[in-house]
């Protein structure tokens, strides 16, 4: 394997459980990345926080937005080691909502600075190439019914015994994506079965 491509190579690549579909909005379809994968892959990549890599909090500030809207931005250094070396700044940009516009009114979150460091986080990683798959060919990823996809997803995610396709659904104010469903299904009754199909078997 070309030196250049290692840490891109073992970060390209992001679980399916780490994933989940986002549902309504701007990105609805697109996927959504559980921020602990990154830490625990920047870990297992370079070692423990601190030890083997860690960032500087270099910029917070607000920008006003849209109406009432107001909106939080972080910058970070991330620094990675390679054996005795630390790498030159990876620089990432975040952003989150301070003043949010919603249906019963202006909505002010207490997390804002904390989300916009953990988006912060995820464009340096980015460049190291994590989640590549996901970012590829301009933000599409496997759950986009883009150019890229492939018969094999579809396959991938239908029941094993009547091959409807596996959707989406939300379970306690939890969203799982298609993916997740099948496996899901797969680890609980062996074999990745529909809710229909288990509800037949469970009559007969």
């Amino acid at each position: 394997m070309d030196e250049n491509m290692k840490i891109y190579v073992a970060a390209q690549k992001c679980p399916q459980n780490a994933l989940r579909e986002i549902q309504a909005g701007r990105l609805k379809g697109k996927s959504d990345i559980n921020p602990m994968w990154r830490i625990r892959k920047l870990t297992e990549l370079f070692g423990p926080c601190g030890i083997g890599w860690y960032y500087d909090i270099t910029k917070q500030w607000t920008e006003k937005g849209c109406g009432d809207e107001v909106c939080c931005f972080c910058n970070i250094n991330l620094y990675v080691r390679s054996g005795d070396t630390w790498s030159n700044p990876i620089q990432g940009t975040g952003g989150s909502m301070l003043v949010a516009k919603e249906n019963r009114g202006p909505y002010t979150s207490d997390e804002c600075y904390k989300m916009a460091l953990t988006d912060a986080i995820s464009v340096a990683c980015k460049a190291l190439g994590f989640a590549a798959d996901v970012y590829w060919s301009d933000g599409a990823s496997k759950y986009n019914r883009g150019d890229n996809h492939s018969p094999e997803q579809d396959k991938e995610y239908k029941c094993q015994q009547c091959g409807k396709p596996f959707e989406a659904f939300t379970s306690k104010g939890v969203t799982y994506s298609a993916g997740q469903a099948y496996h899901m299904c797969e680890k609980k009754y062996g074999r990745a079965i529909c809710k229909t199909c288990r509800e037949n078997g469970e009559k007969s």
